[in-house]
């Protein structure tokens, strides 16, 4: 096991312990925030379109899943790295079984100039899928309804519909904000003439919930901590009074309504959010400066930018990797914007050897740097600042959602990729929850409030609520506005 504590040069060391303090958030700055939070909700829901605000986007989802829903349904997950094709058999009895197959996407997709490439490359991989589990080819007159996770900020007016607000999690894609992805879809999929036929485009994160209340009554939202950060959960009717007058007759003011939050953009306005000199910077260079204040803190998709800048200031000020010619190829990689994604930080943080060798192997296959132990200690306890304040700036949106509902007992699902292999995140969020909440003395897995393993949300999610509009549209009830 690598020491508890390696000396480390006095100014290399008061380095660190200004790092330390930058990046810690304190249980008054959570309760600051998680204030702020709620009102941000609320407001959210009485208006949506103030930029520097939560969207709340309603996602027409009226009911509870039972755990009795049934039938065949084929999902499409379109996240910030992969996408995932996904054939979900719900059984019935809260089970369900799937089989899936994920699919990188093109490192030039997320910028591509035409928006067909984005598209063309989905449908062609659904043509691929189901070819594959079909293989003596589908039925005569057989379409395959289909559940289009669509991760983006989107607004709706049925569950089968979505007009993208905004591009996030790095995609900036011309000629799809303003539009209706699941018709872009469908023009493509009519276009190859799949046997496919989009029945409800959701959120990954409405799905996450979904899913989990499928299997797990005491799921009360569905969390995203990945590439991207959002939350969602059942509001009421009467609270969203920004469709008043909109709604369908046979929709209660009483009734349940799931919300996508969307709330990576909380705080755009920079009024709580503790934001260092590099969280400006990101956003400053970002494509939409101004915008998902609250992802661009949290997310796996800057936190490597984070590490980087941090070291590269360090660097630049002579106390770390002090042997490293300004005209080398590691210092070209420190001064590579992204170079560095969240995989880095969490080999650093789960390094417990005696050297810090997993560190010493990450730095020089990664930035072509040689390192002293000094170093590597430095960096890991770096990576164990950032990580901390990303796990517990996270519980703000979970805390304000509990108290706005006044939840006290409740499963919060969590998926994505930070939450699920990041080291300690976890437990560094059952911590602030604990703070918040005043779980001391408690146990994690005794917390009233608990952030739990999701199910998979992006396919099972899809599925199951396929499964509720077709109740509804059974019974003769609506799926969204006044047409």
């Amino acid at each position: 096991m690598v020491a508890k504590e390696i000396s480390l040069p006095g100014k290399l060391q008061e380095k660190l312990d200004r790092f330390q303090d930058e990046f810690w958030v304190p249980k008054e700055r959570l309760d600051k925030i998680i204030a702020h939070f709620i009102s941000e909700l609320d407001r959210g829901l009485r208006d949506g379109t103030d930029p520097s605000g939560i969207p709340m986007n309603v996602a027409w989802v009226m009911e509870y899943p039972d755990g009795s829903e049934t039938g065949d349904f084929l999902a499409l997950d379109l996240g910030g790295t992969n996408m995932r094709v996904v054939m979900v058999h719900l059984l019935g009895n809260h089970k369900f079984t799937t089989s899936q197959h994920k699919y990188r996407l093109p490192n030039h997709i997320r910028t591509t100039r035409n928006r067909d490439d984005l598209f063309v490359f989905m449908a062609n991989c659904l043509d691929k899928f189901v070819k594959e589990t079909n293989p003596d080819g589908v039925p005569a007159g057989k379409i395959f309804p289909l559940g289009f996770t669509f991760s983006y900020p989107v607004t709706q007016s049925r569950i089968d519909k979505g007009i993208l607000q905004r591009w996030t999690k790095g995609f900036d894609i011309p000629g799809v904000e303003g539009e209706d992805a699941a018709d872009l879809m469908n023009k493509e999929i009519a276009r190859q003439k799949l046997p496919i036929k989009i029945v409800s485009l959701i959120n990954d994160t409405s799905g996450t919930l979904v899913a989990s209340r499928y299997t797990d009554p005491l799921t009360e939202m569905g969390c995203i901590f990945g590439t991207g950060v959002n939350g969602a959960y059942y509001d009421r009717v009467e609270n969203i009074t920004k469709i008043n007058g909109q709604l369908e007759d046979d929709i209660p003011q009483k009734s349940k309504m799931l919300i996508n939050c969307e709330y990576g953009s909380f705080d755009n306005g920079h009024k709580v959010l503790p934001r260092t000199k590099f969280d400006i910077e990101i956003d400053d260079e970002s494509p939409r400066p101004g915008q998902q204040a609250f992802e661009k803190m949290t997310s796996g998709y800057y936190l490597g930018e984070l590490m980087r800048k941090a070291m590269l200031e360090g660097y630049d000020e002579g106390h770390l990797f002090i042997d490293l010619a300004k005209d080398s190829e590691g210092a070209k990689n420190l001064h590579t914007a992204y170079i560095l994604d969240t995989s880095f930080l969490s080999t650093l943080e789960s390094d417990e050897t005696a050297d810090l060798s997993d560190t010493e192997k990450e730095f020089t296959e990664k930035l072509s740097i040689a390192t002293t132990l000094e170093e590597r200690y430095f960096s890991k306890k770096l990576a164990s600042f950032i990580g901390t304040r990303a796990a517990r700036l996270s519980i703000c949106g979970i805390s304000a959602v509990c108290k706005k509902m006044d939840y006290k007992h409740c499963h919060i699902a969590a998926d994505g990729s930070v939450f699920m292999k990041y080291p300690y995140f976890p437990e560094r969020a059952a911590q602030a929850l604990s703070d918040v909440w005043g779980y001391e003395g408690i146990k994690m897995e005794d917390h009233p409030i608990q952030i739990v393993r999701a199910e998979d949300g992006s396919g099972v999610g899809a599925a199951v609520i396929a499964a509720l509009s077709a109740k509804r549209v059974t019974k003769g009830l609506s799926l969204g506005l006044k047409q």
